[in-house]
Formats: structure tokens, C-alpha cells, sequence
């Protein structure tokens, strides 16, 4: 059996020893090449959940592995530079072209030139921005999406055993976003990523996860596949979670339908 690509084993993190955990005794695994999202309101502890596997927070108990290794052992510089990070508002540096901010993690890793300047151009045109028209271009002069992109690209440029997405969408429009989710699940599934990724949008998690992890109040409510959770949520909060995308999918269908014949004829 491989190893988790993530692993959490009861983890907590509490800021004040008088008020409840941000997040309480939270155990869950991401398989290898698995895309798990974690969702709830704000404030269910999801960020924080997020931020503690590369130890932008540093957990309060418990313990947390990427690919076997407990990231309490390695550095915490190493460890985000060994997993991307993307997130809403993309973080560009603005005085950097598209191909240098796509090249930080790996320079700061000591790749030579060569090596970079191909895994630049490799991601790009993965990312579908054809490098010898996006390379030197300044993030001022693209698009949202295309910034977005880009966001991509540098969190897939040091070949990372994971990835970690905060809210990486919700900044868009809804068809850059809809279009941006698409090519996201195929590249996922072309480079088979272990991907993390929170989002306040159950519709949005429904699309793109595997399995679903629901937290409230800083506590896993349920995980599982967004079939399980749509046929068996495990309480009333993961039954109000996921009615959203149900009564979207119900509205569109009744829309799809047939309107109802007249009754035919005047009176």
C-alpha cells in the first residue's frame, strides 16, 4: 500500500487556552493523487487546517505527515518549497515577468539555468500560455485568469509531492472560473497531484473533489465522497452544506423540462 500522499493524525490548534480550538482532533489522509477539499463557514477551521501542513501555522498537538515524513522534522522553509501553494489573488510579484515568477521556487533551489528555463517553458504550455508569447510579459498585462495561470504553473514548478489551494477560484468571474475549474481537474488528473483545497462553495467542492471533508466549529463532521455526502450526510449541518448544489441541479433540470401544456382553448 502506498503512503498517504497527507496525512493528519489528531491535530488541534488553539490561540487561546480560554476559548475553544480553531481546529480539534482532526485525523484525515489524502491519498496519492487524490483531491480532497475541505469546506465549512467561515471560521469551521479550514484555512488554519490548510495552513498547518506546510506550517504557515504551526499545529498546537497532534501530527501531521507529507508523503511519510513528519513536518515537524524538516525545515519549514524546505517544506513549502516541497509543496505548492496556490491562492485566491495569486500573489504575483508585479516587477517579475510571468517566466520569473514561475522560476522562484526552483532558483531558490539551485537549479541551473538550463533546467529552469525548460521547466518554465514545459509549464506554461501546459498551462495553456504558450511561453514565447507569455514568458516576458509582466502580470500587469494579463487577465485574471491568466493570472491564475500563471499561480498554477509556479505552484507546480519545483515537480512538488503536493499542492495546497486557498480559495484559488474565487476571485473570477464565474465563466474564467467554470473554465479555470475544468482545466484544473484535467491538468489534476494528466499529472496525477495530491492536491488539498479549501473552498466556502460546496457546488465548487462537489466538482472537483474526491472526497469532502465538511468541518464546523474547528471539527470534521464528515468525510467522504460528494455521493456519500449527498446521500448520507452525517447531520443537519452537512445536510444544509449540501442542499446547495442539490436545489441548483434540481432548478436547472425543472428549467430543462417541458413547460405544461394549456388547457386548451378559449372560454
Amino acid at each position: 500500500m502506498s503512503v498517504p500522499a497527507i496525512e493528519l493524525e489528531n491535530v488541534t490548534k488553539a490561540y487561546d487556552p480560554a476559548k475553544p480550538p480553531a481546529v480539534r482532533e482532526v485525523s484525515l489522509a489524502v491519498a496519492q493523487g487524490e483531491v480532497l477539499a475541505l469546506v465549512g463557514g467561515s471560521g469551521s477551521g479550514k484555512t488554519t487546517t490548510l495552513k498547518m501542513i506546510n506550517r504557515l501555522i504551526e499545529p498546537t498537538s497532534g501530527t501531521i505527515r507529507v508523503l511519510g515524513e513528519e513536518v515537524t522534522t524538516i525545515d519549514p522553509v524546505l517544506l513549502r518549497r516541497s509543496i505548492g501553494y496556490a491562492f485566491q489573488g495569486v500573489g504575483l510579484f508585479p516587477h517579475l515577468t510571468v517566466g520569473d515568477n514561475v522560476a522562484i521556487t526552483p532558483r531558490l533551489l539551485g537549479w541551473n539555468a538550463d533546467r529552469t528555463r525548460c521547466r518554465i517553458d514545459e509549464l506554461l504550455a501546459l498551462v495553456d500560455l504558450p511561453p514565447e508569447t507569455y514568458r516576458d510579459r509582466l502580470p500587469a498585462e494579463l487577465s485574471g485568469g491568466q493570472r491564475q495561470r500563471v499561480g498554477f504553473a509556479r505552484a507546480l514548478a519545483a515537480e512538488p509531492g503536493a499542492i495546497l489551494m486557498d480559495e484559488p477560484f474565487g476571485a473570477l468571474d464565474p465563466i474564467t472560473r467554470d473554465a479555470l475549474q475544468n482545466e484544473f481537474r484535467e491538468l489534476q488528473r494528466k499529472l496525477s497531484l495530491s492536491v488539498v483545497i479549501v473552498t466556502h462553495d460546496m457546488t465548487e467542492a462537489v466538482l472537483l473533489a474526491d472526497r469532502i471533508a465538511v468541518m464546523h466549529e474547528g471539527v470534521l463532521r464528515q468525510l467522504g465522497s460528494p455521493r456519500e455526502l449527498l446521500t448520507a450526510p452525517a447531520d443537519d449541518y452537512v445536510a444544509q452544506l449540501i442542499e446547495t448544489p442539490r436545489r441548483h441541479s434540481d432548478f436547472i433540470e425543472s428549467l430543462m423540462q417541458p413547460e405544461a401544456a394549456g388547457d386548451g382553448g378559449a372560454a
